[in-house]
């Protein structure tokens, strides 16, 4: 045990224990290319302290796990405290720049996705150092960072290659707290992160090319092997989507590479969505892609009156129908038992799907709980929409699955529904819904969109975002809105001058 005076080894390459240890989910171009999605803004999670090791020191692969991922990072540490600073002010802000590993158990990331608090908050995984460079020597474009696996380079990207600036990162956290002086900004990794297994040895070095460098830090994986007690919690598990993040394509990891032709499965056809069409949709609104569709003439096409029960997440995926009819006992006797079609639809649903539900906007019972969102979580649904209730909606909500629904109810199925068929057209919120139609949801609500027509509907959309965005810009500047939204012949001019001047 070390007394007071002892310096905690943990902590040997910095100033002393940072407060907070904050890190980005995702910030290179070249691994949002790599996993087929870029955000529009940066968004974070916390590792506890306890988490950083030193420069030499190992780190465990838990008993019963084989998913432990390397992420090479440019770690940044606060120099003075920053709150609200402006992007012009934040560098001045950061003390301290050095190397770092964000390792990431993903048998664990799919319970807690999003938080990553036990995925990544192990002892040990927040290996740092083992030199800083002094913030105030190095551009903060011109950061290098470099991954070894036993020696073999497999990451090699620049700050320049990031899509969120690292002064960006400090200006936006400072936004929503203080960033006190020692605390530590881990600033994502590029493509080439991948698993480690015992034995191997991970290296990471940040530098200035031709200039300063942290020198290589060093970390060696061993096998743990004390078991995680299911009495205790969720065990670890994983499916072919955190295996392929986790080894960074699903080419690595040996699965066959996604496609965007039509698969069957469980006897139903649906239509796939590529990974360039699924980053495309993630980054428009879906009050864009909704006045795109009325401009089409299809203005049938919300799924009224339901709500996200996590409206900070999109929704994206082609659907997956379920159909229940109302209750009638003798049908509910001969269809609402047994492996009925509501189980089976949720044993069949498929990587990035979304479980569509019709009850006729009854929300007088439950059209799933906890279990069966569990199941299409496990399955990789990419959501559930029901116009009907949900049961253990606190617990339905903790699993992490986007979905929507028309509110909470506590009593079972049978009170109001009978499950009678999956996979057939339905009607949901007031809208008709097609197995393999595209389903895309925010915080406005859901959307449906034909397959025909989804790839010039999400371009018109980007193209309108463009647009609409120098218009708010030419706003803020002080012109009115008349003549300008929509514009004239005059702004339009202006317009296609400007855009055209920055190709």
């Amino acid at each position: 045990m070390m007394d007071e005076t002892t310096p905690d080894p943990r902590f040997a390459a910095l100033p002393g224990r940072p407060g907070k240890v904050i890190a980005i989910h995702l910030s290179y171009a070249s691994r949002a290319d790599q996993r087929g999605r870029r955000p529009q803004h940066p968004s974070y999670f916390f590792k506890p302290s306890s988490s950083l090791s030193p420069s030499g020191a190992t780190i465990e692969r838990p008993a019963g796990t084989d998913l432990l991922a390397f992420e090479g990072e440019i770690a940044l540490v606060i120099g003075t405290p920053a709150r609200r600073v402006t992007l012009d002010d934040a560098w001045h802000h950061v003390g301290w720049v050095t190397a770092a590993d964000d390792f990431g158990l993903y048998d664990l990331r799919a319970n807690d996705k999003g938080s990553n608090v036990r995925s990544k908050g192990g002892d040990g995984y927040t290996p740092i150092g083992p030199a800083l460079l002094d913030a105030r020597t190095v551009d903060p474009l011109a950061l290098r960072v470099r991954t070894w696996k036993n020696g073999e380079l497999v990451q090699d990207d620049s700050s320049a290659g990031m899509i969120f600036p690292l002064p960006q990162l400090v200006a936006d956290l400072s936004q929503h707290f203080t960033l006190e002086a020692g605390d530590i900004i881990l600033t994502g990794t590029p493509a080439g992160s991948s698993v480690a297994v015992p034995g191997d040895v991970i290296e990471v070095e940040v530098d200035v090319p031709g200039g300063p460098s942290t020198g290589r830090l060093v970390t060696t994986v061993v096998q743990g092997e004390v078991p995680f007690d299911a009495a205790l919690g969720s065990l670890p598990s994983a499916d072919d989507l955190q295996r392929a993040e986790a080894w960074g394509s699903r080419e690595a990891t040996g699965l066959p590479a996604e496609t965007d032709d039509a698969v069957v499965e469980g006897g139903s056809a649906t239509t796939g969505i590529g990974a360039q069409l699924r980053a495309k949709l993630e980054a428009v609104p879906v009050a864009g892609l909704s006045a795109q569709l009325r401009k089409r003439g299809l203005d049938n096409v919300t799924i009224d009156g339901v709500r996200p029960l996590h409206p900070e997440a999109k929704l994206v995926g082609t659907a997956r129908t379920l159909r229940f009819v109302p209750l009638r006992e003798d049908l509910f006797a001969s269809h609402g038992g047994g492996y009925n079609a509501q189980k089976r639809a949720f044993d069949a649903v498929g990587e990035g799907e979304v479980i569509v539900i019709e009850a006729r906007g009854e929300s007088g019972s439950g059209t799933l709980g906890d279990i069966l969102a569990i199941r299409a979580h496990a399955r990789g649904a990419a959501g559930i929409v029901t116009d009907g209730g949900v049961r253990d909606a606190d617990a339905v909500a903790a699993v992490g699955i986007p979905v929507y629904t028309a509110g909470p109810h506590p009593a079972v199925l049978g009170r109001r529904h009978v499950p009678w068929e999956h996979d057939v057209t339905i009607g949901c919120g007031g809208t008709t819904v097609q197995p393999g139609d595209v389903v895309v949801g925010d915080a406005d609500g859901v959307i449906v969109i034909p397959p025909a027509i989804v790839e010039e509907v999400v371009d018109a959309a980007l193209a309108q975002e463009e647009e609409d965005a120098w218009i708010a810009q030419r706003v803020a500047e002080g012109h009115p809105v008349d003549g300008l939204f929509p514009m004239n012949a005059q702004w339009r001019a202006r317009y296609d001058a400007e855009r055209g001047g920055t190709r």
